[in-house]
């Protein structure tokens, strides 16, 4: 990363860092900014519990009702200078981020087993009990639907891939390279 980044996008899979990437930029001077933030406040404007099932469908909804990049628009409104923007999950809202200046996008991934182990640690409704279930609920954010999410899409599309399959310091050590 040479020239100088005003926005960092991240997407990727459930569990895989994206938090962790984050909280390093974070330390670097770059405001946190995530779409699931806008969607929590949506829930809870209607009542609604932050679990992983609600989250998944009032994105959607939201994508519905007010076009795939909505989320994106949403917060680049909140956003004045640079900006680390975690939990992108629509191609759409990556186009729309492109648009805007000096922004890169990176991928975050790991292995299904270990992403799991993570999320069990975090304490959050996950929505899913088992390995099984973890992987079934993952494919929901998997869809090629326009107005739905579509993590694959959004990780093809990264400038930057990390595989975040060790510790926490392997993985500084990742993104420091990246610097």
């Amino acid at each position: 990363m040479k020239k100088e980044i005003r926005l960092i996008g991240i997407t990727g899979t459930n569990g895989a860092g994206k938090g962790e990437v984050a909280a390093y930029f974070a330390k670097k001077g770059y405001p946190y900014f995530s779409l699931s933030d806008l969607i929590r406040e949506e829930l809870q404007k209607v009542g609604k519990k932050e679990s992983r099932n609600n989250l998944i469908k009032m994105g959607n909804q939201l994508r519905e009702k007010y076009g795939p990049d909505i989320l994106a628009k949403r917060i680049m409104n909140k956003i004045t200078g640079k900006a680390i923007i975690d939990s992108i999950r629509n191609p759409k809202e990556i186009e729309y981020l492109k648009k805007q200046e000096k922004f890169i996008l990176l991928a975050v991934d790991a292995p299904p087993e270990l992403r799991y182990e993570r999320v069990k640690k975090r304490g959050r409704e996950e929505s899913a009990s088992t390995l099984q279930e973890f992987i079934k609920k993952e494919a929901e954010e998997m869809t090629n639907r326009e107005k739905a999410q579509q993590l694959q899409s959004c990780m093809k599309m990264a400038d930057f891939f990390i595989n975040n399959d060790s510790s926490l310091e392997d993985l500084n050590k990742k993104l420091e390279k990246l610097l």
